[in-house]
Parts: structure tokens; C-alpha cells; sequence
């Protein structure tokens, strides 16, 4: 008796912990060669971005998810990244169909040097989708944060516009492609790439649109 009062005490005295949030953003591993890891920091960065402009409550420890894998169905929100090769098997690629088919959403940034080989691989998850540039009056662009020019342009490499892609399956947005853009690498750690904090501010607010659309479509 006196034991279970003691422990009813200490229990009473004990810092409240309350517990994590458990929705994870999560990264894409795939096979191929390609650097899928390319930004550590970009996810936690985002997440807490997302927390503090949009109310989310978001886990800031994102998960790690390989494309074959049944967890992929426990995310709302997958990201993709890298500078180059992806192969997915044949069950990777009917993994990811069913997961997206089923509503989740892939966003897929090219990291420079990605380009050609995400359009294979989608082609693999897709064969009967071609990948079409989102104009500028699409709702991705218009969550909370405003782009009437589509997306901000964080980082140089061959002096092109930055373009936005999609997949639409049966009228749904399922796989938005970030092309000569480079956002993962704007959410980084600010010492990372040392981007001035306006061209900073202006990818993680992209994010917060990509991860805000995706959770109401």
C-alpha cells in the first residue's frame, strides 16, 4: 500500500511530457546510385516552418521511407530529391502508383542533375501520364503565400526559369515536380548555402504551399 502511494507520488512530481506530434513529413530512398539524402535539413526546417505560419503540428524528425516499402502509406506527404539516378523496380513503381492512387502525394525536386531520370522513373510509376507544366493560376500557388509567377527561383545553375510539374490522375494532382528551382536546398540550415534570408523565406514559403495543398487535396 504504501509502495503504490509512493509511486502514485512520484508519478504526480514528475515533468509533464506531453508526447510528439506523430505526422512525419517523410524522404523518399530509392535505388539507382542517386543521392536521395542530399539535404539532412531540409525537412525538419520545413516542418517547422509549416508549424509555425500554417498551425500544422508537425513532427520536426521526419521519417525515411524506401518506395517499396508498406510504410510510404503512413505519410500524406512524400519528398523526393537528388542529383542523380533513380531506378525503381517494377513492385517499387506499383507501390508508389498505389500509394498516390490511394492519395498520397509525392513532391519531386530536382536538386540539379535529377531531371532526366525522375521523368523515367514517373514514366515507370505512370506510363500512361505525361508530366504538364501547372500554370501559374494553379492552387499550389495560391495557399497562404501568394506566387501570381510561379515558383521563386532559390538557387542558379544553367540561367533557367524554374518550372512546376505535375501528374494529374483522374482529375487530382499527385506528383508536383520542382524543376531549376531548387527549393529542398532553400529550407536547408541558413550556414548550409548561405542564401540571403528573403530567397530563404521565399522556398520555405513555397513548402508551407506544396505541404498545405497536399494535405487538403
Amino acid at each position: 500500500m504504501i509502495q503504490t502511494f509512493l509511486s502514485i507520488v512520484l508519478l504526480l512530481t514528475l515533468p509533464f511530457k506531453p508526447e510528439e506530434p506523430s505526422l512525419r513529413l517523410a524522404l523518399l530512398k530509392y535505388n539507382g546510385g542517386g543521392d536521395w539524402y542530399a539535404n539532412p535539413t531540409s525537412l525538419t526546417n520545413l516542418a517547422e516552418f509549416c508549424n509555425s505560419a500554417l498551425g500544422t503540428e508537425l513532427n520536426a524528425d521526419y521519417a525515411t521511407v524506401e518506395v517499396g516499402s508498406a510504410d510510404l502509406f503512413n505519410y500524406p506527404f512524400i519528398h523526393l530529391t537528388g542529383h542523380g539516378n533513380i531506378v525503381f523496380s517494377p513492385a517499387e513503381a506499383e507501390n508508389l502508383r498505389n500509394y498516390l492512387i490511394g492519395g498520397g502525394f509525392l513532391h519531386a525536386d530536382d536538386n540539379y542533375g535529377l531531371d532526366p531520370y525522375i521523368r523515367v522513373a514517373l514514366k515507370q510509376v505512370f506510363p500512361e501520364l505525361t508530366l504538364v507544366e501547372l500554370p501559374f493560376e494553379h492552387e499550389i500557388y495560391k495557399q497562404k503565400f501568394k506566387f501570381p509567377n510561379g515558383l521563386p527561383k532559390i538557387h542558379e545553375h544553367d540561367g533557367k526559369a524554374p518550372q512546376g510539374f505535375g501528374l494529374i490522375y483522374e482529375g487530382r494532382l499527385v506528383v508536383f515536380y520542382t524543376y531549376e528551382c531548387d527549393l529542398g536546398d532553400g529550407w536547408e540550415d541558413p550556414e548550409v548555402h548561405k542564401d540571403p534570408p528573403d530567397v530563404r523565406q521565399k522556398a520555405l514559403q513555397m513548402g508551407a504551399n506544396i505541404v498545405s495543398y497536399a494535405f487538403k487535396n
